[in-house]
């Protein structure tokens, strides 16, 4: 079935083959300046819309498709009543509205725009026309996405939308709307005040453009879950599942942990992570080694893990991760021969991810409100500040850079013991710093490690000197830790009397 289609988009991609295929199935196009001349020079025949109204465009562009004319076309209902309406006012029905808005978003991005160019990318008509397709879903066809233009075109060539189509593009539409002017919301009042954007309208608007994947539960099996994803399908959310198992919300709760912690690793390196919190962290240029060491961390808490790689895993890697049971394994790509091995675990779920996205911000709900806050990215403006008689040995520089990187993703209290290319021990999560020093050692050693020589961070100040204390006792000799507690000069003390040295950076990283 033929009809009306009024096509007005910024976004170009896909226009060509998406009016051609139009003007092919015997549809009539409709459109305005930039999109018309487009289509034009792509061979389409098009009415303009100021043709179709018998009125100009006005104010540099401003009102264009604003005019009942193009409004009651879109809008008649279904049936006669409305039908007999259009037909005294002499107005063609539109079947399908093909529209994506003004690059708002893309504008305010760019750290040079000034509220004037801001303003003059708010589309007033596109959302207007967006939304009264989506209201008359019953008979209109809308859509904001190209992606959705091959699956149109194909649905059209066999007759006519489907009422599903048209309620599931009608869905999105009314999302993309409303995130576009979430996205609006969040930086305009910036932009007039001079002030940073607001955090909730970005979140909303952000939450608003993803793709809804129905995950099988959330934390546990009463409990739902939903994967929020963008649609540039960037970072772990767009990783490309290979092989194994559906992936489940604490897969991926935990697969993001590893794969943020992998990335921050000095070098090539190897994570395995395990209840959100890492359990084996080592680095090496052979991926293969850089796993054994890894698992040698813990080897039982690995066992059920998420392994996190942030190099090719080639075949022989894959042969000693098989030997580990695991829950998940998530790297940049995959050599030779390494899928195949892999693949002898069906129930491993093997992920393809891309270098995971800037974190910006941190959301987590709280009763009755969400708390929001910027995202612990980095290590910029920190010192490395030595407090002690003894100064750290370039192997412990290295070793202390290594477990200050792993510490910052570990549950508060946090302490990691290490060595210059692994991490022996983790202490997370508990309410005293001395338990998690405790916690640390006794990990370490219950591995078999041997603490001699080894390495401490801490991802807040030590309030009392029992911290570094339990960490020389097991053999620590070298510390790294923020500072700034009221007993600093206590526990420098401490350390220069149990001969070890101690860095502070000047800034923690709790994590909750």
């Amino acid at each position: 079935m033929a009809g009306l289609a009024l096509i007005s988009v910024s976004d170009k991609t896909g226009l060509a083959e998406l009016g051609q295929g139009l003007e092919r199935l015997g549809w009539q196009l409709l459109s305005t300046g930039g999109t018309a001349a487009a289509l034009r020079g792509w061979g389409c025949a098009v009415t303009e819309v100021s043709q179709f109204t018998g009125f100009p465009e006005i104010l540099d562009g401003r009102v264009k498709t604003l005019h009942p004319r193009v409004f009651a076309g879109i809008l008649a209902a279904p049936g006669a009543a409305h039908r007999r309406q259009l037909d005294e006012l002499q107005i063609p029905s539109i079947d399908l509205v093909v529209v994506n808005l003004y690059p708002f978003r893309q504008t305010v991005a760019r750290p040079e725009v000034g509220l004037e160019e801001a303003v003059e990318q708010i589309d007033i008509g596109g959302p207007s026309l967006v939304r009264a397709a989506a209201k008359n879903h019953a008979r209109v066809g809308v859509v904001v996405d190209p992606s959705d233009y091959a699956d149109v075109l194909a649905e059209l060539e066999r007759g006519h939308l489907s009422v599903e189509t048209r309620r599931r593009l009608a869905a999105r539409a009314f999302r993309h709307t409303a995130s576009y002017d979430a996205a609006v919301a969040a930086h305009l009042p910036a932009l007039m005040h001079g002030q940073r954007p607001s955090p909730s309208a970005v979140v909303a608007a952000g939450l608003l453009d993803c793709e809804e994947v129905i995950l099988r539960y959330g934390e546990n099996p009463h409990q739902w879950g939903v994967l929020a994803r963008t649609g540039d399908l960037a970072g772990l959310a767009g990783a490309r599942q290979l092989q194994g198992k559906e992936l489940s919300y604490n897969n991926l709760g935990d697969a993001s942990g590893a794969w943020r912690l992998a990335w921050d690793l000095p070098g090539p390196g190897v994570v395995i992570v395990k209840h959100a919190n890492p359990c084996g962290v080592a680095v090496a240029a052979d991926m293969s080694e850089a796993f054994t060491r890894a698992r040698a961390t813990d080897p039982v808490s690995a066992f059920g893990g998420v392994i996190a790689v942030n190099g090719v895993v080639d075949e022989a890697c894959a042969r000693v991760m098989a030997d580990l049971f695991a829950e998940v394994v998530v790297a940049p790509g995959y050599g030779p021969g390494a899928l195949e091995v892999l693949a002898r675990k069906k129930n491993l779920r093997v992920l393809e991810a891309g270098q995971p996205v800037p974190e910006h911000m941190v959301l987590r709900t709280v009763d009755g409100g969400f708390l929001l806050q910027g995202a612990d990215a980095g290590w910029d403006g920190e010192e490395r500040l030595v407090v002690t008689s003894a100064a750290p040995t370039p192997d412990q520089l290295t070793a202390l850079e290594l477990a200050w990187r792993v510490v910052k993703h570990v549950s508060s209290n946090a302490i990691v013991v290490g060595a210059a290319d692994r991490i022996l021990g983790v202490g997370a999560g508990q309410m005293s710093r001395v338990d998690s020093a405790k916690l640390a050692v006794g990990k370490a050693v219950a591995a078999g490690h041997d603490l001699a020589g080894a390495v401490a961070a801490s991802d807040a100040f030590f309030p009392f000197p029992d911290g570094v204390e339990a960490l020389a006792e097991a053999g620590v000799r070298a510390v790294i830790q923020p500072g700034g507690s009221l007993r600093d000069e206590e526990v420098i003390a401490a350390a220069n009397r149990l001969g070890v040295a101690m860095v502070l950076t000047r800034r923690r990283h709790f994590r909750h």
